[in-house]
C-alpha cells in the first residue's frame, strides 16, 4: 500500500486552489465570463456556479468561503506541534493566535472601508469571521476530539434556536431575522442588498472546528492513511445527508448569507470529501507535481487575498485594460473576448506576484 510523505501536499493544494478561485474572482474573470453566454445554456449554467446564491440554494462558490475557514482549521493542530516543538507554551501560542485574531479583525474591517472609500464600521468581511472562529477553534483544541465536535453541533443548535426564537413562524426571510437584528445593534446598519449578517461566525465557527479536528486526525500516526480517507468520506456523507435533508424537508433552508445549520452541514460534507480526495489523490497516491501552480498562491493567502482585493478588481485591472483594449480593441475583437482577456492578464499578473515572493522565500504570515 502507497503511504503518504511527511508533509501534506494535499493541504498545501487544498488552500491554493482555494485561494487561486478568490484571486480569479478579483480579477473579475467570473464576471467577464457571465457576458460570453446566454441566459439557459450549458455554459451559462457552469459560470452561474461562481456566483453566490441569492438566497435558498447551494452554488459552487457558495463553498469557497467553508473551503477557506475548513482550510484553517485543518492547518491549526500542525501549526501548534511545530510551535510546541520549538518550545512554545500553551500560553505563548495563546497570545499569538490573540495575536493574529486581532490582525484578521482590523484588516476585515479595513477592507470594509476601502470597498466604501470611507471610514466605516462593518463586520461582515470573511476575515473578520474568521477572527472569530480561530480563536474558539483554539479554545477547543486543549479538550478531546468528541468534545470538539459536540460543542461544534451545540454551536448549530444554538443558532438553529436563536433565529427561531427570533422569529418562529418565518425564522429566515431576508432582512428580518435574528442576524439582521443583531446587525442593527452592532453596526446601526444591514448589509446593503445582500443579506449577509455578522452573526455568521457562530454557526460557521463548526466549519474551522471540523478542521482542527481533521487536522488532529491527519496527525495520528497511528491511523492507516486509507482509513483516515474513509472516516472523512463518511463523515461527509452525514453532513450532507442531514444539510441537504433539512432542507428538501422544508425543515432549515439552505441559506449560506445567513449561514442557517443545514448551510453548514451541507457544505461541511463538501468540506470533508474535498479533503479526503485531495488527501488521497496527492499525499497517498502521489499525484503532486500538477499541484505546484496552486501551492504557490496558497503559500502567501492573506497577502495575496488583501492586494487581490485592495487593488486587483480596482487598480490592476484598469491599469491592465489600458493596454489590452488599446492594443486589441482596434483589431476588432469584441468586447466580451477583451473583458476575458483582460481578466485573465490580471490573474496572470497576480499569480507571478505570488511566484515571485515564492521563489524569493519571502512568506508574510500572521
Amino acid at each position: 500500500m502507497e503511504t503518504p510523505s511527511s508533509r501534506l501536499v494535499s493541504l498545501d493544494a487544498y488552500r491554493g486552489l482555494t485561494m487561486f478561485l478568490l484571486v480569479a474572482e478579483a480579477s473579475l474573470l467570473y464576471h467577464a465570463l457571465t457576458a460570453l453566454f446566454q441566459e439557459g445554456s450549458a455554459g451559462a449554467f457552469v459560470v452561474q456556479q461562481f456566483h453566490h446564491h441569492p438566497w435558498n440554494g447551494l452554488r459552487f462558490w457558495d463553498l469557497i468561503q467553508p473551503f477557506f475557514m475548513f482550510i484553517v482549521g485543518v492547518a491549526m493542530p500542525f501549526s501548534l506541534r511545530s510551535r510546541m516543538a520549538k518550545g512554545a507554551t500553551w500560553n505563548q501560542s495563546f497570545k499569538h493566535i490573540l495575536a493574529r485574531c486581532f490582525l484578521l479583525l482590523l484588516f476585515g474591517t479595513g477592507l470594509h472601508c476601502v470597498y466604501s472609500q470611507k471610514l466605516v464600521w462593518e463586520l461582515w468581511n470573511v476575515l473578520t469571521q474568521l477572527s472569530f472562529t480561530i480563536l474558539v477553534t483554539f479554545l477547543l483544541m486543549r479538550f478531546p476530539l468528541r468534545t470538539q465536535l459536540l460543542v461544534s453541533l451545540g454551536i448549530l443548535v444554538l443558532a438553529e434556536f436563536l433565529y427561531r426564537y427570533y422569529d418562529p413562524a418565518t425564522p429566515f426571510v431576508k432582512d428580518q431575522n435574528f442576524g439582521s437584528w443583531m446587525d442593527l445593534a452592532l453596526m446601526g446598519k444591514l448589509n446593503d442588498g445582500g443579506g449577509w449578517v455578522t452573526i455568521n461566525c457562530l454557526s460557521t465557527a463548526a466549519h474551522t472546528v471540523w478542521g482542527a479536528v481533521c487536522g488532529s486526525i491527519l496527525l495520528n500516526q497511528k491511523q492507516k492513511p486509507l482509513s483516515i480517507v474513509k472516516t472523512f468520506v463518511i463523515a461527509g456523507f452525514v453532513l450532507l445527508l442531514l444539510g441537504y435533508g433539512l432542507d428538501l424537508l422544508n425543515i432549515t433552508p439552505i441559506v449560506k448569507r445567513i449561514a442557517t445549520t443545514s448551510f453548514v452541514l451541507a457544505s461541511g460534507g463538501w468540506c470533508l470529501w474535498t479533503l479526503a480526495f485531495f488527501y488521497w489523490f496527492i499525499d497517498i497516491k502521489g499525484n503532486k507535481n500538477w499541484a505546484d501552480i496552486f501551492i504557490i498562491v496558497g503559500t502567501n493567502s492573506i497577502f495575496i487575498y488583501l492586494f487581490a482585493e485592495i487593488l486587483g478588481h480596482t487598480w490592476l485591472t484598469k491599469f491592465v485594460s489600458i493596454f489590452n483594449y488599446g492594443i486589441f480593441e482596434p483589431l476588432g475583437i469584441p468586447e466580451p473576448a477583451l473583458a476575458v482577456t483582460n481578466a485573465l492578464i490580471t490573474l496572470a499578473i497576480m499569480w507571478y506576484l505570488c511566484y515571485f515572493l515564492y521563489k524569493k522565500k519571502l512568506f508574510f504570515k500572521i
